[in-house]
């Protein structure tokens, strides 16, 4: 169980990733298909009377990434059966690598004018599932056998590549470890992606 401090950065992060998606990503969506289901979840798998321990209350800091994730229907794939009932650890992997995919996508397309590979779109949106489920999971003492197979990709985008998904990647590889603490950088002074996209040339131009 996280402690007091650690649950509040844990919200402080959770907040600036709601906050970043209807500043940045939001404006830049196009409209994608509807919505499609994923693989069922560890409480809805073949052995349903092992249950995961932990679940996803509405009234949760967490849902709030779920929310988000459903802006991100190409990228979203939840479990098919009723959310409610669900595991919570595998409701977060999920709306975790939505969000990731989806940022790394969004970003890539307005700063190179071209679409990211699938590869990058997996190893971010992979990497994500299995750093966010952890920490919900170790907040939550929750068990998920899903998330014990998940593994993080060696290669993935920093922040000077993708400013937003890499610092997401990066805050969430251990947010509550001391040098994790949310960041004040010049992501703050930027109002939408064309800024992101002037920054990173300027520094590429080293004008």
């Amino acid at each position: 169980m996280a402690s007091a401090a650690d649950a509040l950065t844990i919200h402080q992060l959770l907040g600036r990733l709601v906050y970043f998606h209807a500043l940045f990503i939001e404006p830049a969506l196009s409209p994608g298909p509807p919505p499609r289901q994923g693989t069922v979840c560890c409480n809805h798998g073949l052995d349903p009377g092992r249950q995961a321990l932990g679940t996803l209350r509405p009234d949760s800091a967490w849902a709030a990434l779920v929310e988000v994730a459903a802006t991100l229907p190409a990228h979203h794939q939840p479990c098919p059966k009723a959310a409610q009932s669900c595991c919570g650890t595998c409701r977060v992997a999920a709306a975790a690598r939505a969000v990731a995919s989806g940022w790394a996508q969004t970003e890539y397309r307005n700063y190179q004018q071209a679409e990211p590979t699938e590869t990058l779109l997996h190893s971010c949106g992979l990497a994500a599932a299995a750093r966010f489920g952890r920490v919900f999971a170790a907040q939550n003492a929750a068990s998920c056998g899903a998330l014990d197979r998940l593994t993080v990709p060696e290669a993935l985008p920093g922040p000077e590549q993708l400013p937003l998904t890499g610092e997401l990647l990066t805050l969430w590889a251990n947010p509550t470890a001391t040098t994790r603490h949310p960041v004040a950088s010049w992501l703050n002074h930027c109002t939408g992606l064309d800024d992101i996209r002037r920054v990173l040339e300027m520094r590429r131009t080293g004008s």
